[in-house]
């Protein structure tokens, strides 16, 4: 996935503390190092994939109203996510990002918009320096409940300048714009029937001070999301985004399923991202975004797994393989998507769209980040004619390896930051507690 998209057989990385050295053949490679890990021949190495959105809490509530489409789908679990506790986030975010590390993410962003009792973002930023999992968080916020018209119960809403104070601090004690980093923020007010406008246009002023933040909400997710919108501000998604500051190339939104080609084309030309998420757009009934015509604009387009409780798991691989069945679907035709788009659009377009220059891709200079998967493994059996198609095409659950700023995180499958099966039984009890 380099600027020339070599696939390199018989291929060797060099990386020094946390930073590629060198690419090119086992031949190549200097003979120097402390561990060499020699993978015989039998796996495909590529790029760590970036995850461009999710709502990690929600692997709590995994099934719920599972017939469900948006809005009743969000009325049936606001009262439950209500309840939520810091170690409900903590926990939850650990799990979110295990699946992600073992499906082959290494980068991953949050959107954590509902922040109810003792719950804060510090939570999920602690959960993924423990799993060593590279992060954008982005501080979420609601500030239009019920009795405002707007979609959340009053209870879980916060007042801007709470926001705002919030935003500010997490942005000075967290962000780090330096190449390399772990960790970046992002401020995230949650939709435009969750949010005021004050609180999108303040947020879109209060980074301006900061270099690196950026701006991510839900955007045309769904019919009953562009209705809400022509009613209340008479706009399309892109003339809406532009009044209040949003239209630029430090904002990436969610789903972006029902643009039209003058939103595309704004976006496309302002460096506006798009977050793709097959899983929750088919699971509920949403629609297929037009990612061929985003692609052919120019537009940046990522992928997200999104919540596990509208997708039902954090697999990035499997996200990649929907994203490429659905775009066929839509266009009716094997133009869609090609198995290497879907790879691409999972690594330097996530990359792109987070306003990252430093992962996506190896190549010399760039952060050690990518992973390994066995072509030898059974799932396999038959798929030797294209092994990078078959990353994408077959059933491909797990990574081998997976190493993150030059730590190997995942090695012969099993991850080597946290005890999974311990964690899991944790989070299990705190769902359990949580919806009981």
């Amino acid at each position: 996935m380099d600027d020339e998209r070599r696939e390199i057989h018989n291929g060797a990385i060099l990386v020094q503390n946390n930073v590629i050295k060198v690419v090119g053949t086992t031949e190549e490679l200097p003979k120097v190092g402390s561990e060499v890990l020699d993978l015989q021949g039998r796996y495909v190495v590529m790029p760590g994939m970036v995850n461009t959105h999710h709502h990690f809490y929600q692997v709590l509530t995994r099934v719920i109203t599972p017939d469900g489409t948006l809005f009743p789908w969000l009325k049936s679990l606001y009262p439950i996510w209500k309840n939520m506790r810091s170690t409900d986030i903590y926990l939850s975010a650990k799990l979110a990002a295990a699946e992600l590390l073992l499906s082959g993410c290494t980068t991953s962003s949050d959107h954590l918009y509902i922040l109810p009792n003792d719950c804060r973002i510090d939570d999920e930023i602690r959960a993924l320096a423990d799993i060593g999992m590279r992060f954008t968080a982005v501080r979420g916020s609601m500030s239009i409940g019920e009795s405002d018209g707007g979609l959340p119960p009053d209870n879980v809403v916060e007042t801007i300048p709470a926001i705002l104070k919030d935003s500010q601090r997490i942005i000075e004690e967290h962000h780090d714009n330096s190449r390399h980093s772990m960790i970046r923020v992002a401020l995230g007010p949650c939709s435009p029937f969750t949010v005021t406008v004050d609180a999108m246009s303040e947020s879109a002023k209060l980074i301006e001070d900061y270099e690196g933040v950026r701006l991510h909400t839900h955007l045309a997710e769904n019919a009953d999301d562009i209705a809400y919108m022509k009613e209340k501000y008479g706009a399309r998604p892109a003339e809406w985004t532009e009044s209040l500051g949003w239209l630029s190339d430090k904002v990436w939104h969610a789903h972006c399923v029902h643009l039209d080609d003058t939103d595309i084309g704004m976006f496309a030309k302002a460096g506006t991202g798009a977050a793709h998420c097959p899983a929750s757009n088919m699971r509920l009934a949403s629609g297929a975004a037009p990612i061929r015509a985003m692609r052919d604009a120019g537009m940046r387009v990522g992928l997200g797994v999104d919540g596990s409780a509208s997708n039902d798991t954090s697999n990035m691989l499997q996200e990649a393989r929907l994203a490429l069945l659905l775009a066929r679907v839509r266009e009716v035709s094997v133009d869609g998507m090609t198995a290497r788009e879907a790879i691409e659009i999972a690594t330097r377009g996530g990359a792109e769209v987070l306003g990252r220059d430093d992962i996506g891709y190896p190549t010399p200079g760039m952060s050690a980040d990518f992973i390994a998967v066995d072509t030898h493994r059974n799932e396999f059996v038959g798929a030797h004619a294209d092994p990078v198609a078959a990353l994408v095409l077959c059933q491909t659950d797990h990574v081998d390896y997976s190493f993150v700023n030059g730590r190997k995180v995942v090695d012969q499958g099993r991850l080597t930051t946290v005890d999974y099966d311990l964690l899991a039984k944790q989070t299990r009890a705190a769902a359990i507690a949580l919806v009981s």
